[in-house]
């Protein structure tokens, strides 16, 4: 089944006789592009102004006409195909908490990063450094509003080490980090560009870590990596410095959910701000879709789409600086759709956090 047009998905919603949405207008950014969940959309600084939460779009795939076996367009339509899913969704009401999101939080959509278009066809350093820049631009009108930035990527720096680095800038003390991933990405270099400067796929954790001077792998929650994808002694030397790991075989065989929320504190004791970044690629064939929709990323045992929606609404609740996603499985409205649960249910964990509410028993 290929992916439905604009148009269709628009149809369907219309015809969705459980969508409270207004189904004849809906802020646009595109011709095919709605804004995340219909919220109102800004276009300069001064429109974020009182916003709790900013949606950044960040469509970058780094490579020379794919990324591990997936075409380059797939990746690219993430940002887009997540905000269309979102207008199944009429409100801000969450059922299960009782909860509407947007009676407490101001949520706005700041469109996409302005990426060159040369920057996704030739990966140059200076390019993959541009792009990086585009990010980061939005980031910063996003945190100096005072704003959570929820930046949908899909590939590294844009998705990960661009946001890290806004929120290293911008905070006095140390920073924690929440990290879902099937990969450390903890190479030394980028082997893209072979590079030092550049924050690639494979390698900017390892750079956020050596370039960014207040974040500390004793203050890394790291969770999910599985299997024989790693170089042992690039393991060992984050396991030495601190970094507190939860592979999937723990979580599978004895620390289960309830076990894992309960070791998200050692990214946030000690710190001023904490930082979360949710590798989709952790999904692997566990979530709604098959693991074959990630092309070479797919691996087994990964974690359900309850899992990564519950960690997410748990960071909310405890507050976080950004979140940052990448490597979202291309194609299935499906696995789009768990994009917008986990950013509205971690909206709903700020929602009480700011409100003093606690979930219902």
């Amino acid at each position: 089944m290929s992916y439905p047009s604009w148009q269709e998905i628009r149809q369907g919603s219309i015809a969705n006789t459980y969508s409270f949405m207004n189904p004849w207008y809906v802020p646009m950014i595109a011709e095919d592009m709605p804004t995340f969940m219909a919220r109102p959309h800004a276009t300069t600084e001064n429109d974020l102004e009182g916003a709790d939460v900013v949606i950044i779009g960040a469509p970058y795939v780094a490579g020379w006409g794919g990324y591990m076996g997936v075409d380059a367009k797939e990746w690219l339509a993430a940002p887009k195909r997540i905000r269309q899913q979102s207008i199944r969704y009429g409100s801000g009401y969450i059922q299960e908490f009782d909860l509407d999101v947007f009676d407490h939080l101001k949520i706005v959509d700041y469109g996409d990063a302005d990426i060159p278009p040369e920057c996704l066809v030739e990966p140059t350093a200076a390019n993959v450094l541009r792009a990086q820049a585009a990010v980061e631009l939005k980031v910063n009108h996003a945190m100096a509003a005072g704003a959570v930035p929820v930046v949908i990527g899909q590939n590294s720096p844009c998705g990960s080490f661009a946001i890290a680095k806004a929120v290293s800038e911008r905070t006095k003390g140390n920073v924690g980090c929440v990290s879902l991933d099937t990969h450390w990405d903890i190479a030394p270099l980028d082997k893209l560009t072979m590079d030092p400067r550049i924050a690639g796929s494979d390698a900017w954790k390892f750079k956020t870590y050596e370039l960014l001077h207040n974040f500390d792998q004793k203050h890394l929650v790291e969770i999910g990596e599985r299997g024989m994808l790693e170089n042992k002694e690039m393991v060992r030397e984050f396991l030495r410095k601190g970094t507190h790991f939860y592979p999937m075989w723990k979580i599978r065989s004895g620390l289960g959910i309830e076990g894992l929320v309960n070791e998200l504190h050692h990214a946030y004791e000690g710190t001023d701000a904490v930082y979360c970044h949710w590798d989709m690629d952790i999904l692997g064939g566990a979530g709604p879709a098959p693991g074959d929709i990630l092309g070479e990323l797919a691996e087994p045992f990964g974690m359900t789409d309850y899992e990564v929606i519950r960690l997410a609404h748990e960071v909310g609740k405890r507050g976080i600086a950004a979140l940052s996603f990448i490597c979202i499985p291309p194609g299935s409205a499906a696995i789009y759709r768990v994009l917008v649960y986990v950013i509205m249910y971690m909206c709903a964990g700020l929602a009480m956090r700011k409100a003093g509410l606690s979930a219902p028993a």
